[in-house]
């Protein structure tokens, strides 16, 4: 929410009460001058940009993105909204401050209408800038009869000078970093990303709507052994095979996903409006069964699970499409690049349809998870071969049934299994470790420490590292890719929102800096 005008800098004014003093400026004839940014670190490339900025007009303004809004990386931003706004509040050169609504300048541009929008020179040559949006700035800027001008001044990086001196990561991390950037760029990183788009891919597993709901406990029943609590409210989201389509969607251009929807309650409309348009969609229907919905009822604050209900039917109802799911693979998987198993182990991946898919997939990444549905009972050996596994630390434990021991010789037992050249092993709050035959061992660790929620965050690092995987990404580089989307995915409740390409991109170009 955005914060009330702060008592100590009248600068510092509401989004709404600084578009009434711009018409009021406009209407005084004076040319009102917009500058739009995080501003995490306050430099001295942050102050000569605004006292250029000011020289273009009678008035400068400037937003500030919301924190919620921050695509920086790790433990970003280091400052509040609060603060940020504070810190250019104090500048002489600036006449009012507001923390922004939305989570870039368009909207404002269009809310405010300035007469001159002002960026740095290092955007200058929009070419550059992968994310798009200082085109679509001087579109929007443009639209309300202003102007777009460049600042021409030395360039600083808020995001390499906390990076450097800050220490936001632990120092383990930053060691990594800077050994890992010595060997990749960004652009590095990025490029893999940006191969991924001509990938053809199927996506494959069980369709799961994911329900919280949110309450208050009050206490044990007067009467009863039992917990009782009071309802506030709930929301759905789109999850397990969906989630991971969706994810896929946000670098791939070409993207089928095939699951099974129960008959009854099939939840098809809730799954249709919240899956991304550029998923072509395949759904199996299978009978006297509803569609998967995994309940779970939440200490709102802090945000605390405190039970689980599954609404699913037994696993041999799902197995009555093995045959029909089995042909429909056989025909189609030829078509595509890649093949994703995202196996909940529920029943719609049976050993027939998992030998069919490792006979006949060009390229074959699979996870099985394990839960409280599948007891344990499904692991990666339940297929012959793939090309690349994606599991936790426990699930791949639990295939050897050694919850103990060298982890590395459990990794070097289970590649050799499967005929499995690369592995990728999530670790939690150590990162991950990865695996290739002829690369060896890389050791990844995790880029922060803020957990919302971890349900979903599997799913995402399986969707972008299998595509990175497809087209031969070095095995370190998948790592941290894997690790740069679990940061982001572990930082919103469920599947609340999926990964974009945009936000991915500059989360990994500011941790390289």
């Amino acid at each position: 929410m955005t914060p009330a005008p702060s008592k100590r800098n009248p600068k510092i004014v509401l989004l709404e009460d600084l578009a009434q003093l711009t018409a009021s400026l406009r209407a005084q004839g004076k040319t009102v001058v917009h500058c739009h940014g995080v501003f995490d670190l306050m430099h001295v490339g942050h102050i000569r940009h605004f006292e250029q900025a000011r020289q273009l007009g009678d008035a400068l303004i400037v937003t500030v993105t919301p924190d919620q809004f921050v695509n920086k990386g790790p433990n970003r931003p280091v400052f509040t909204e609060t603060h940020r706004a504070w810190a250019i509040a104090a500048l002489s050169s600036v006449d009012y401050v507001a923390i922004n609504r939305w989570p870039t300048a368009i909207d404002t541009i269009k809310f405010l209408a300035p007469s001159i929008y002002v960026k740095g020179a290092e955007y200058r040559d929009a070419a550059k800038d992968r994310t798009g949006a200082i085109t679509r700035e001087e579109e929007a800027v443009r639209s309300v009869g202003g102007r777009m001008e460049f600042t021409g001044d030395v360039v600083f990086s808020s995001s390499t000078l906390l990076n450097r001196f800050f220490g936001t990561l632990p120092e383990q991390t930053q060691e990594f970093l800077a050994l890992f950037s010595s060997k990749y760029s960004s652009d590095d990183v990025l490029h893999r990303l940006d191969e991924t788009r001509k990938l053809k891919v199927l996506v494959l597993g069980e369709a799961i709507v994911d329900e919280y709901n949110y309450c208050e406990t009050l206490g044990k029943s007067g009467k009863e052994p039992i917990l009782a609590a009071r309802y506030i409210n709930s929301e759905r989201f789109a999850g397990g095979v969906l989630a991971v389509a969706n994810h896929v969607a946000a670098i791939s251009d070409n993207v089928t996903m095939l699951t099974c929807l129960g008959e009854i309650s099939t939840e098809e409309d809730f799954i249709l409006e919240h899956m991304k348009p550029a998923v072509e969609k395949r759904f199996l229907y299978v009978p006297n069964t509803p569609t998967i919905v995994k309940r779970r009822f939440i200490e709102s604050y802090p945000f605390q699970k405190l039970f689980e209900l599954y609404v699913m039917s037994d696993f041999e109802c799902w197995t009555t499409k093995s045959s029909e799911l089995s042909a429909i693979l056989s025909d189609i998987l030829p078509e595509f690049d890649a093949t994703i198993v995202a196996d909940y182990g529920h029943g719609m991946i049976t050993p027939e349809v998992a030998g069919v898919l490792c006979r006949d997939a060009r390229f074959l990444a699979i996870n099985t998870q394990v839960n409280a549905g599948n007891q344990g009972f499904n692991t990666v050996s339940k297929y012959p071969h793939a090309d690349y596994v994606c599991v936790s630390e426990r699930e791949l434990r639990l295939e050897v049934r050694r919850p103990h021991g060298d982890l590395y010789e459990i990794v070097r037992d289970v590649s050799a299994r499967l005929s499995c050249g690369r592995l990728l092993i999530t670790r939690g709050n150590q990162g991950c470790l990865c695996y290739a035959r002829d690369e060896g061992f890389f050791k990844v660790p995790a880029f922060t420490g803020h957990v919302v929620d971890r349900v979903g965050a599997g799913d995402a690092v399986l969707a972008i590292t299998a595509t990175c995987a497809a087209q031969q990404a070095p095995m370190e580089v998948l790592g941290f890719i894997g690790n740069c989307v679990g940061s982001q995915a572990v930082g919103t409740v469920g599947t609340r929102s999926t990964l974009e390409r945009v936000s991915l991109a500059r989360y990994i170009e500011c941790l390289l800096k």
